[in-house]
């Protein structure tokens, strides 16, 4: 098929890769190189979509990732059909298949067009007052709203994917010297001088070629070269350095806290297949020492009644198609401008053999050197004039034109085309910068809103803060500000029109679009003035401009200036608009990266996970990890193998595979401050080599964590956390070490994947371990219990914690997570001697509630005080402060009947009490009887006999020696309570 609208010569195409794709089903031919915008439009093809209102017809207003208008379903076969994708965006390769949106049943016949028609009681805010009601009973009770889900079904533009997504997206973390984000002349100037200063470079760009605008500019000479040949130079320069990674493709959409700024980098949407299973798409997260924007701006519409008609569209966009695709938009333009550039865009299309209608200036007295040139050639200008309407239907065929006096406007005359080209001046890029919190001013001589004052180590450069003009831009952008020489550089700088155009009678009624996707109109906005609306940020919600999936982004100053105007009130006194992430929409599978399938709730196993794999062992879930629940012999249920696990580890020995511990460095010579601060016990005394219980708690007093502390030197701790609880700690310590105490030297450092710990405990755990440890002496005096030692075991580096959560003999081998699985082996090796056993999860709960010993999440329930759960004697009485303390002083928590740990001894010893099953003080309550408390462990302790419960009781410690109940359907359960220690309540095993 012919192109009859592709130049001969020219662009940055390759002419002679034909690539063959389809639209709505038609089969086209287009260019390696091409976009699917430019091959649509050098088939003169302007009709792509329809708008999200009224679905009127719509073609392409831009150029790039600012384009509202030309959105399709790119359908790569199930689970990739990508809807509501930029055509000028999309990369043209073989065999692509298209489809145009927002239709029913197709692009030229849409049932939804009616609304059009319908356009009076579709005004802004028509849905929050007239579509409200009316509600119906659809049963009892059951009301439904007749509006409201029509309302919400014909919400979106292009159809959400039903499939699964097949393909694989990663994550990056990066970290640099400068950032640089936009490839245009200024982003390449700072990137270059910032890699020639030794700096680590990191520059990105949104399109397929590092450039900008400079890819546009065939004719424009830089320090004595042609452009193209001094951009090949300067990307072939930065390509040879270690210290630059150069990232096209690569979307910058977000500017966060600490200058860390989101990419999404496009791996291979651009290819006719992957086969291979390479990532379609990369998420870095970057931290920046200095993040350099070079975002450069974007080309303003102008507003007039059918200004959305296919066929008009920005001028520097048009000369985008023109001067890198090789595609002229028409062959007879129309140019409505308020600015210089428009004139180049006019002075290249002729040369390229279209004809040029007229150019119509909005300004009284244009002058300049394009203005001269445009005169020279025999362009029509008509000065002080403007667009009062259109017409058309698929492709814009006319224009009507009036002379502008004031705020008067006089039609004079009818021009044929089948462009129209507009430009309303330029509008800085300011998105990335206002997301770092960076303040911005409005700047009355340009019309334009400019970065003022930056947060974080930040700078803007080129045309994202109003210096226009190649020259300008590479020298804005070089760190040095040398002046680079370039030929045929305009020059043109800020000014233009912003808001909207005058009208004519006829005109006024006619529909001006401030922003095209949403269908916003001029009157949409003074409608939501009139209706008491004052903010832009009010206005923007009632109206929905700015809100499409473009971001506003040429429509944000229009309708400020519109609504400003409305209201009698200078444009920044309205406010400007939040610019939030992301710039570009990212697709939920590069937020995703790798999180899902198996994936996206990770197993983590220990080292020692096969291990206990093949020998039966039945699993649970702990927070993310497998652990060994227990492990049955023949024949054997979970309640005959925990029975044997204990019996054998209080007999004998057991092996518990604890490496799920959470475990934290912290390191620094304010270590010891730290935890003091931190803890309500005493550190700062703590000796070297001797190891504490710390009970965390949270700043209203209440237990969050527990775990056993070793000092390993002055300056260094190691903490355990419980399983589920380490990522709580880590932020936890993170958030007051940061924020209220910033003068402690003091470092953290996550290493629960580092070590596996292997506990052995009973009274064989010495004898088992002493043949393995090659240099640390176990005997009970030179290691007493709670401390910890650093040696080897088998040749493997150790931290060896004589602790114990059974109440026996007990040591936790910490060796590295590489050497955790031989360690294991060769301990047990030397426990089978001694008849000892494995044990899991089920069987260390049973041995720690005989011994009363708490875990946190199931004695306590985030409203549990140390003293409530008995550990009230670790609060140091000395100490000044520490988290929590204050709170602890309310007096609702020192009140005598708050809940307190107790034990439950049932009256019949065989009956196991349910957890969580509530406690009563009187028998057969009635149902409403006030709950004394609850069950929170309860097990059939093989070692006593009988069964245990462990509960929280009002008063607990009052009641010991007391009947109470448990309520349940069969009748009470009666139960006596106890002192939460049921076994060996002096310790005397603790040291075997």
């Amino acid at each position: 098929m012919s192109a009859p609208y592709r130049t001969p010569t020219g662009g940055r195409i390759d002419r002679r890769a034909a690539r063959r794709f389809w639209f709505d089903g038609r089969s086209f031919e287009g260019l390696e190189g091409d976009t699917l915008a430019s091959a649509l439009l050098s088939h003169g093809i302007h009709f792509v979509g329809r708008s999200f209102k009224y679905h009127r017809p719509r073609g392409f207003l831009a150029a790039g990732s600012e384009e509202p208008n030309a959105l399709a379903v790119i359908d790569r076969g199930t689970g990739r059909e990508t809807p509501n994708l930029r055509m000028t965006q999309v990369e043209l390769y073989e065999g692509l298949e298209a489809r145009s949106q927002n239709h029913w049943p197709s692009l030229f016949y849409d049932v939804g067009a009616i609304n059009g028609m319908l356009a009076p009681i579709f005004a802004a805010g028509f849905y929050y007052k007239t579509f409200m009601g009316p509600r119906f009973m659809r049963g009892p009770g059951v009301w439904t709203k007749l509006f409201e889900p029509a309302i919400r079904r014909a919400a979106g533009l292009g159809p959400a994917p039903t499939a699964p997504d097949p393909d694989i997206y990663a994550g990056r973390f990066a970290h640099c010297d400068v950032l640089v984000v936009g490839a245009g002349p200024a982003g390449l100037a700072a990137t270059l001088a910032a890699a020639r200063a030794g700096k680590r470079v990191i520059l990105c760009d949104e399109g397929s070629e590092f450039g900008g605008s400079l890819l546009s500019e065939p004719h424009l000479t830089i320090d004595g070269q042609p452009a193209a040949d001094w951009l090949l130079a300067a990307l072939a320069n930065l390509g040879a350095m270690a210290n630059v990674t150069l990232l096209p493709r690569t979307q910058a959409f977000g500017y966060y806290g600490h200058n860390l700024v989101a990419l999404t980098e496009r791996l291979t949407d651009h290819l006719a297949s992957n086969d291979r299973p390479t990532p379609r798409e990369r998420m870095w997260q970057v931290r920046a020492k200095e993040v350099v924007l070079a975002t450069g701006a974007i080309e303003r519409p102008l507003v007039f009644p059918g200004n959305d008609r296919p066929g008009v569209m920005l001028a520097g966009s048009a000369r985008v198609f023109l001067n890198r695709y090789g595609v002229k938009v028409g062959h007879r333009v129309l140019v409505a401008t308020a600015h210089d550039s428009a004139y180049r865009a006019a002075l290249d299309l002729r040369a390229a053999g279209a004809e040029i209608a007229a150019i119509l200036d909005l300004r009284q007295h244009p002058s300049g050197p394009l203005v001269a040139e445009a005169e020279a050639v025999g362009i029509r200008i008509l000065r002080g004039a403007t667009v009062t309407g259109t017409k058309g239907y698929w492709r814009v065929s006319e224009a009507t034109v009036g002379h502008v006096s004031g705020e008067y406007v006089t039609d004079l005359e009818t021009i044929a085309c089948d462009a129209l080209l507009m430009s309303g001046g330029w509008t800085p890029s300011i998105h990335l910068f206002s997301q770092s919190r960076g303040v911005v001013a409005f700047d009355e001589a340009s019309g334009m809103f400019l970065p003022d004052k930056a947060v974080q180590a930040q700078r803007s450069v080129g045309g994202c803060r109003g210096v226009f003009g190649i020259a300008d831009a590479l020298s804005d952008g070089d760190a040095t500000g040398r002046p680079f020489t370039v030929l045929g550089d305009d020059q043109h700088g800020p000014g233009g029109f912003i808001g909207a155009l005058p009208q004519t009678g006829d005109g006024a009624r006619a529909k001006a679009f401030v922003d095209f996707q949403n269908d916003v109109t001029a009157k949409d906005i003074k409608l939501a003035t009139r209706e008491g609306f004052r903010s832009i940020e009010h206005i923007k919600r009632y109206t929905t401009t700015g809100m499409a999936t473009d971001q506003g982004k040429t429509s944000n100053l229009n309708a400020l200036a519109i609504a400003a105007k409305a209201l009698n009130e200078p444009v920044p006194a309205v406010g400007l608009t939040t610019f939030r992430q992301p710039f570009t929409p990212v697709t939920f599978g590069s937020f995703a990266g790798m999180s899902r399938g198996q994936l996206f709730d990770p197993i983590r196993k220990t080292p020692i996970h096969d291990w206990a794999v093949a020998r039966g062992a039945r699993f649970e879930d702990v927070a993310l990890w497998k652990r060994a629940h227990y492990f049955p012999e023949a024949g054997e249920d979970m309640h005959a193998a925990v029975a044997r696990e204990c019996r054998r580890t209080r007999e004998s020995a057991g092996l518990f595979d604890a490496s799920t511990l959470g475990k934290i460095e912290v390191v620094g010579p304010d270590a010891a401050e730290f935890l003091n601060r931190l803890y309500p016990n005493a550190w700062l005394k703590l000796g070297v080599g001797r190891c504490r219980y710390g009970l965390m708690l949270n700043e209203a007093g209440f237990v969050m964590d527990d775990g056993v502390v070793g000092r390993l030197s002055q300056d260094r701790f190691h903490v355990t956390t419980t399983t589920g609880g380490a990522p709580r700690v880590l932020a936890h310590m993170e958030d007051y070490l940061q924020t209220e105490f910033p003068d402690l030297k003091v470092w953290l450092t996550s290493t629960t994947d580092q070590w596996a710990v292997i506990a052995v405990q009973g009274p064989r755990a010495r004898d088992i371990l002493a043949p393995l440890i090659e240099d640390v002496d176990l005997a009970p005096a030179a290691m007493p219990h709670m401390a910890i030692r650093e040696g080897h075991i088998g040749g493997v580096p150790m931290r060896l914690f004589r602790v114990s959560f059974t109440g026996e003999l007990g040591f936790e081998v910490n060796v590295p997570a590489d050497y955790g699985r031989a360690v294991w082996e060769a301990i047990w090796a030397e426990a089978k001697r001694y008849d000892a056993v494995a044990y899991g999860t089920e069987a260390m709960h049973v041995l720690r509630a005989e011994k009363g010993y708490i875990i946190v999440g199931q004695e306590t329930d985030g409203t549990a005080t140390p003293d409530d759960v008995g550990l009230g004697g670790m609060i140091s009485a000395s100490k000044p402060d520490f988290v929590g303390k204050r709170s602890l002083a309310r007096p609702f928590l020192m009140e005598a009947g708050r809940k307190q740990l107790v034990g439950l001894l049932t009256l019949d010893p065989t009956v196991v009490l349910d957890e969580g099953a509530q406690v009563v003080p009187v028998s057969d309550a009635p149902i409403g009887t006030h709950a004394i408390g609850n069950v929170t462990s309860s097990y059939a302790s093989a070692v006593l006999g009988r069964s245990i419960a462990i509960a929280m009781v009002e008063g607990g410690r009052a009641r010991l020696g007391e009947t109470i109940y448990i309520p349940m359907a069969s009748g009470s359960i009666v139960a006596k309570v106890t002192t939460p220690v049921f076994y060996d309540p002096q310790g005397e095993r603790l040291n075997g």
